[in-house]
């Protein structure tokens, strides 16, 4: 009888990120092997995000396994011996990524512009394997090239050399909180969630939102803050909303258009029951880059439009392929021009000032605004596209992915993978 591998996760697991969730995710497919692997975890946090609220099973578990680890750790130092792991996987932007075990995984998702910075490249590279979100992540990372000089002064290039592998998130069959409500005006409400920052681009997406609706009956939904939760942001947020609002150059009186803020902690399934909501009926970005996009994700599984640019890496999920190698589009894509970022989004060793993102044309952003709300094709699409999605991302596939990466070699999952179809739907 072989031994479990002893794998250490270290990553935001407890927080309300992309990345708090894409650890959870590492969690849960390691979790659904105990019979290979022995999980320890070591909590980060992530950024100004607040903590997950969430008490369920999983939530319990990971508590769990923290207290086992902290435990162990504290055995170790009595002792005065390092922990000792088979593999470590490490959910963080390649920077934080270190040798802590014989085998190291570097976990991410990527980068949102054209170009990773060389210290992503070096850290990369000290890794044995890379788990990424998305193709697009993927192929930035791997067409990324560094001209330099060595040790010796000989002329020599930095590159990826580290093998790298695309698995995204799973599409799990979430289910609504039944006792939330909404309290909202009109029938058809647009919706963005997201953290307000230059990446987002809110700024710009509030702005033409209000210039396309002003004097249409129609609501935007806005689930966001700066950075913590809590009432000083909420009133932060607020103002820059009606900054925005005042900078429009509108008639006040003349504007039928409503703004609802959402702000604070709201659990998975809040969340869910939101995008489920009658009144909810589209989802909008005008997003410079994704290096997933899990709210879009998300509401993508719930068969309703999506407005958003047209490049990153939401297209491995909102763009299918046909049997014939058609592309297939169920969401409405925005126009953009690439072009350099600005010098307020720089940060140095992870967004190079050199690289590019995408800039959503105003025009095709607003045009889609209206085509989402006028023509009811989107919203058959987007229907139709579930299936597309559930087939592709199936939560027990990506999980199997994850437990062979780490595992070290193919596992035989004959008994706990069911067959899946993969059928995927055209549109006429």
């Amino acid at each position: 009888m072989s031994m479990k591998q002893r794998v250490v996760v270290r990553g935001p697991a407890l927080t309300q990120s992309g990345y708090g969730e894409h650890t959870r995710m590492v969690l849960r497919s390691l979790r659904s092997r105990e019979d290979l692997f022995d999980v320890y975890i070591l909590p980060t946090n992530w950024g100004h995000t607040g903590w997950t609220s969430d008490n369920d099973d999983l939530r319990q578990w990971v508590d769990e396994r923290i207290k086992s680890t902290q435990e162990y750790h504290n055995l170790m130092a009595q002792h005065k011996q390092p922990p000792s792991y088979d593999v470590s996987l490490q959910v963080a932007i390649p920077n934080e990524w270190e040798k802590i075990a014989p085998v190291n995984i570097g976990v991410t998702a990527g980068i949102e512009t054209t170009k990773v910075a060389p210290e992503w490249l070096m850290k990369a590279n000290e890794m044995d394997k890379i788990i990424i979100t998305s193709t697009h992540s993927k192929e930035v990372f791997e067409n990324t090239t560094y001209e330099g000089t060595d040790n010796t002064g000989a002329p020599a290039t930095l590159s990826l050399n580290t093998p790298i592998e695309v698995v995204g998130y799973p599409a799990r069959n979430l289910q609504p909180d039944e006792d939330l409500e909404l309290e909202l005006e009109y029938d058809f409400n647009y919706i963005f969630v997201g953290q307000w920052g230059p990446r987002k681009n809110i700024d710009n997406m509030i702005r033409w939102w209000l210039e396309e609706c002003w004097e249409e009956p129609v609501g935007l939904v806005l689930k966001t803050s700066h950075r913590k939760n809590n009432l000083k942001d909420r009133n932060f947020t607020l103002g820059r909303i009606k900054h925005i609002l005042k900078s429009t150059n509108l008639d006040e009186e003349e504007r039928k258009c409503k703004l609802y803020l959402l702000h604070g902690d709201l659990k998975e399934k809040e969340i869910i029951s939101i995008y489920r909501h009658p009144k909810v009926k589209c989802m909008i970005t005008a997003t410079h880059g994704e290096g997933f996009g899990l709210p879009l994700f998300d509401f993508a599984q719930v068969g309703k439009p999506i407005v958003a640019p047209e490049w990153s890496a939401h297209l491995d999920f909102l763009v299918a392929e046909s049997k014939s190698g058609k592309k297939i589009k169920p969401f409405l894509p925005v126009s953009y021009d690439l072009a350099p970022v600005p010098e307020g989004a720089v940060w140095k060793g992870v967004i190079q000032e050199d690289s590019m993102w995408a800039y959503p044309h105003e025009g095709s952003f607003k045009h889609r605004l209206r085509q989402a709300r006028k023509n009811k094709k989107w919203l058959q699409r987007a229907q139709d596209h579930i299936k597309n999605i559930l087939s592709k991302f199936d939560e027990a596939t990506t999980y199997a992915r994850v437990v062979n990466l780490v595992h070290g070699e193919e596992v035989d999952i004959d008994d706990w993978l069911e067959e899946l179809e993969s059928d995927i739907v055209e549109y006429e």
